[in-house]
């Protein structure tokens, strides 16, 4: 999983160059987005999600060698990406909507990142951020539960089942990417450092408070500092051509 996700910033990092920031899905189609969708998550969320994995991994071992274990594990990966597949599906649906009315009335975007922030914020401080990180930190008792589940996909509906928890616990994070850019390289390892302190550090839970009260600031600030809100940024006009702004050329030399 270490490898996937320094793979999976590479890819990022080359996708990004070429893109800048802008409002909406800057042109991409819906399986595009998912594809840098998917990256950015193994990239972003593989390192607070490797301890879980590891657990669950040692306990397959018991029963599982070789190719088995080997399948066993990717369907468990894949169990969890799809919990945030689907999590891409509303996101490109968010971004859309954006662009469009970003297009349409340009000062609006400090007014959507005002409240993309303050969403976060509220996410961050409230109850359903607390249960899932809970579960995230601490997931023994789920993985023991886990092992009762019937073998048929058994290893599929548990890294979905985790995953599940994992977006409960951090789509307010995810969601500061429509104000600051989905393609922000430096926005997504900020929030990847979040992510895996939250979930990591004894003190995480009061680290993630901290971090909505920062959310909740910026939702104050954003309406009047259209700068906090990069990826809500109206496109810029293309300048006109000025010969044409000119006139016809004379022909004098």
């Amino acid at each position: 999983m270490a490898v996937l996700a320094l793979l999976a910033w590479i890819l990022v990092l080359d996708q990004a160059r070429g893109m800048g920031l802008g409002p909406g899905t800057m042109g991409m189609g819906l399986p595009l987005f998912l594809l840098l969708w998917v990256i950015m998550m193994i990239a972003m969320m593989f390192p607070s999600v490797a301890p879980v994995a590891v657990t669950w991994a040692r306990s397959i071992g018991r029963a599982s060698a070789g190719a088995a274990r080997a399948a066993r594990l990717t369907q468990f990966v894949g169990g969890y990406l799809l919990a945030w597949t689907a999590f891409g599906l509303l996101t490109y649906g968010i971004l859309a909507a954006t662009g469009t009315v970003v297009r349409e009335h340009p000062d609006a975007g400090r007014w959507i990142g005002a409240g993309a922030f303050l969403l976060a914020g509220l996410q961050q401080i409230g109850p359903l951020k607390d249960v899932c990180l809970r579960h995230c930190r601490s997931p023994m008792a789920h993985l023991v539960r886990y092992a009762g589940f019937r073998p048929w996909a058994r290893d599929l509906r548990v890294g979905l089942h985790h995953g599940l928890y994992c977006v409960g616990c951090c789509w307010g994070l995810m969601i500061v990417l429509v104000p600051l850019g989905v393609m922000n390289v430096l926005a997504m390892a900020a929030l990847a450092v979040v992510i895996f302190v939250e979930k990591l550090w004894r003190l995480g839970p009061l680290f993630s408070l901290a971090v909505g009260a920062a959310f909740l600031t910026l939702a104050a600030l954003a309406p009047f500092h259209p700068w906090l809100v990069p990826g809500l940024e109206p496109p810029q006009q293309p300048m006109p051509d000025m010969e044409h702004m000119d006139g016809p050329a004379t022909g004098t030399p």
